[in-house]
């Protein structure tokens, strides 16, 4: 039998990653942010598992830092070949100090130690980075994708991003309850009768751990004052969406078989990268974090032709592994989708890629079983203007990840000499102070 407890707890996490998400925003982007007649930015996060070999990023015969205009992609990331003048590849971060032997966890995006289990000791730059940019509805937005069976088992799942010390924010893995929260009320049908069952479930409880949480414990009452403000987030957050239904339906992706019969976990991985673009082009959200594998050692990819998956997976080699190839190919074509589709939506006197920046990487810096000593990473767009593009970029190894996450602060507007690292670490694990200049304009 399930007591109290247990039963918000379920419900608490069905909810996903409202629970620690902050919603002040009342309006959407459009083409000027509704703050100082800006531009509206955004950055999406997208981290692989098992790791991120420098020899499918980097081109061959590249030793050092210089354009990539001459250069030949390998063939890992040869989708990406038409964008070389927009991609930057990094190599020669480190992380030593997260730990990242199977994966750093919250530790990849919170540049500090992390573990399995490990609660997060810090936010992570995609909270920070959402609560610099201009707000929105949804300020930030994490998808996760896995095999089919841990997606419907566990559909939420937090270890990669985090709002501060012990709270993680939960990724959506199925993407039929991410379909409800974002357009179950601007849908028809069974779709818009079970958004308005879960609604009213929802606010039946938010009242009932209001009305019960006063009578328990002064102990308890903090946790269950938890548990009403997620619930009070999710409700707002439905009924703001509700206030611009009709901007909604112009980006709504059509719901098919993919959704409710999925042959291959693929089928979900590519129908959660939609909403995530379109929760992106609609102006729900400017902060998207994709988890592929979801921080974790899993990860399955059926649908590509791979029968492997799993902790095995990252005790194969990458380079010339026509396993590890077809990943990270699929990868590749999943970031011209959300290239493509920025590029389509005019914003400002360009378009919405202009003023976006895409973080490709690894939570497993560049192999499983690794210390950390190297992490590369592909940035796509200029977010503005402020990025390096059309390079590559070798540093000597001395400069942590946390200079990259200062970098995306500094040019999100945010003043950040360092990021999760205080000056005793940094005497130990980075030879500067403030952003990578390499990378910055």
């Amino acid at each position: 039998m399930l007591n109290r407890r247990k039963l918000l707890q379920g419900v608490a996490t069905g909810a996903g990653a409202a629970l620690t998400l902050s919603l002040p925003g009342q309006s959407l982007l459009g083409a000027e942010a509704s703050s100082g007649g800006t531009t509206p930015k955004r950055i999406i996060f997208f981290m692989q598992n098992q790791g991120f070999d420098p020899k499918t990023c980097v081109p061959e015969g590249m030793t050092s830092s210089g354009s990539l205009a001459g250069a030949k992609l390998p063939e890992p990331i040869e989708a990406l070949e038409p964008f070389k003048d927009r991609l930057h590849i990094i190599n020669g971060l480190h992380g030593t100090h997260t730990s990242p032997s199977h994966s750093a966890f919250f530790g990849a995006l919170g540049g500090y130690r992390g573990g399995d289990g490990v609660p997060p000791s810090g936010s992570t730059i995609d909270y920070e980075i959402s609560k610099v940019l201009p707000q929105t509805l949804l300020p930030h937005l994490c998808i996760g994708m896995d095999s089919i069976e841990n997606m419907t088992t566990k559909p939420t799942l937090a270890t990669l991003s985090a709002s501060g010390a012990g709270q993680p924010i939960f990724m959506y893995s199925n993407p039929n309850q991410l379909y409800q929260m974002l357009y179950g009320g601007i849908s028809t049908g069974d779709i818009r009768r079970q958004h308005e069952a879960r609604s009213n479930v929802m606010n039946q409880i938010e009242q009932l751990v209001a009305a019960k949480g006063q009578a328990l414990p002064a102990a308890d009452q903090q946790r269950y004052g938890q548990y009403v403000q997620g619930f009070r987030d999710v409700n707002g957050l439905r009924d703001r969406l509700d206030t611009v239904s009709d901007h909604l339906r112009k980006f709504a992706p059509e719901v098919d078989e993919r959704y409710t019969k999925p042959q291959f976990e693929t089928d979900w991985h590519d129908v959660l990268l939609d909403l995530g673009i379109s929760a992106l082009t609609s102006g729900i959200t400017n902060t998207l974090t994709i988890g592929s594998g979801r921080g974790e050692i899993f990860g399955a990819w059926k649908g590509l032709g791979i029968d492997q998956q799993g902790h095995n997976l990252g005790h194969m080699k990458q380079p010339e592994n026509p396993i590890w190839i077809k990943i990270r190919q699929y990868n590749s074509r999943m970031l011209v989708r959300i290239m493509e589709a920025l590029e389509s939506v005019p914003e400002g006197s360009g378009t919405m890629m202009d003023h976006s920046l895409i973080v490709y990487t690894s939570n497993n810096a560049d192999k499983q079983h690794t210390n950390g000593a190297n992490w590369p990473v592909m940035l796509l767009g200029n977010l503005d203007g402020a990025f390096k593009t059309g390079c590559f970029t070798q540093l000597d190894g001395k400069r942590p990840i946390n200079a990259l996450f200062a970098s995306l602060l500094r040019a999100s507007g945010a003043a950040c000499n360092r990021f999760n690292m205080n000056e005793q670490l940094a005497k130990k694990f980075d030879s500067k102070t403030g952003p990578l200049k390499e990378v910055l304009v």
